[in-house]
């Protein structure tokens, strides 16, 4: 009975160490916005530092530089649709030079009412490492709309 016991506590242990191992660390990659890209049928540009970004509108107002204040009424979320964060309508302020390096050059492709996406690959985002609910690896995307430059 004792070398019964062994034997499907040494099954557990081996089961639960090969599904630590599958579940490791693996980033998005730039095939995968790529992917999305051509899932979503939109027309993306990609920047030099590897964001990618949508103008659907790109508006008539003030462009801000990346050390503006502006307010932008945005909604983020994942590749597979899942919503992280979202403003209200009447979005939020903030300094370009006090966020995400994919919104700090993201913002400036827009003046004061223009909107789009932003798609952003996780070394201009949270990283490897990620922040709250958003993993690391993670790419990414944001409707935005930027409100104003203050």
């Amino acid at each position: 009975m004792k070398t019964y016991l062994y034997l499907i506590a040494s099954v557990f242990i081996f089961i639960s160490c090969s599904t630590k191992t599958e579940s490791s660390f693996e980033p998005e990659t730039e095939a995968d916005i790529i992917q999305y890209i051509e899932d979503n049928n939109l027309n993306a540009i990609r920047s030099n530092s590897g964001l990618y970004y949508v103008i659907n509108n790109e508006g008539s107002g003030t462009r801000p530089t990346s050390t503006s204040n502006v307010t932008v009424d945005y909604k983020g979320y994942f590749l597979d649709g899942v919503v992280f964060d979202e403003s209200s309508s009447s979005g939020i302020s903030f300094g370009l030079n006090q966020v995400i390096e994919g919104w700090t050059e993201g913002i400036t492709y827009f003046r004061e009412g223009g909107n789009g996406i932003l798609l952003v690959p996780y070394q201009l985002g949270y990283g490897e490492s990620g922040r709250g609910s958003i993993p690391g690896g993670s790419v990414l995307i944001f409707d935005i709309r930027l409100l104003s430059v203050n």
